[in-house]
Order: C-alpha cells, then sequence, then structure tokens
C-alpha cells in the first residue's frame, strides 16, 4: 500500500477497517456498478478505494487524489433521521477538505452516464 500516514485514513480506528471488510463482500447491486466504473483508475487516471476507512465514517468510494467520496444511497437514506445524520456526515467529512457526492441507488440504475459525468466534472476541477 502507498504510504500516506495517517492523512487517507483520517484517524479511523481498527472496527472501521474491519467492519469496512465485511461491506466490501456485501455491496449492493448499485455500488457493484459504480465500482466498475470507477475501479482500475477507469475515470480520468484516479485511484478510487471502496468502502473506505476515515474518521469515524466508511466511504463507499474515495479518491485520496481527488479529496473526493462517491455515496451510493438505497432507500433507507430518506428516512428523516438518516437525512439529518448523512448531512452532518457530509458536512464533517467536507471540513477535513473532502468532498461529498450523493447518489441514489435509482439514480444509478437509471441514469448512469449522468451519475458519471457529475463525477467527471467534480475530478476535473
Amino acid at each position: 500500500m502507498e504510504n500516506y500516514g495517517d492523512e487517507l485514513f483520517k484517524g479511523a480506528n481498527h472496527k472501521l477497517f474491519e467492519f469496512s471488510k465485511v461491506l466490501r463482500k456485501t455491496q449492493t447491486d448499485a455500488e457493484a456498478i459504480v465500482w466498475r466504473s470507477l475501479r482500475n483508475r477507469n475515470i480520468l487516471g484516479f485511484k478510487f478505494r471502496r468502502q473506505h476507512p476515515l474518521d469515524k465514517y466508511i466511504a463507499d468510494f474515495y479518491s485520496h487524489e481527488a479529496k473526493l467520496i462517491i455515496e451510493i444511497d438505497g432507500g433507507i437514506h430518506n428516512q428523516v433521521d438518516n437525512i439529518e445524520y448523512d448531512k452532518n456526515r457530509s458536512y464533517e467529512l467536507e471540513e477535513l477538505g473532502i468532498k461529498v457526492l450523493r447518489f441514489t441507488n435509482e439514480e444509478v440504475n437509471e441514469s448512469l452516464g449522468m451519475v458519471m459525468d457529475v463525477i467527471r466534472g467534480n475530478l476535473q476541477k
């Protein structure tokens, strides 16, 4: 693994690393679709990691080079408690200098081209 020191994980604890392994093995269909588009530096040469621990969170996809997180949200994220949690989570990660993009499963399944265009646009900034 590249040597980024703690900058790559922003102090994430070991339990998050264990949980991230579980999440990688149980990814959703929408996450699998996005991962196929992001992996192996497929998008503008940027490296992405999936289910990557950062601070006290796990990002669905993270590019350390671009300081960009991509989240794929299922229906559970529409519940009131989760909307507020996601908003706070995004705020805290953005305070660390990391941009957070959120897409729904439906957007991935029905408009993958649009999703990739938005990601590409953010990577080109």
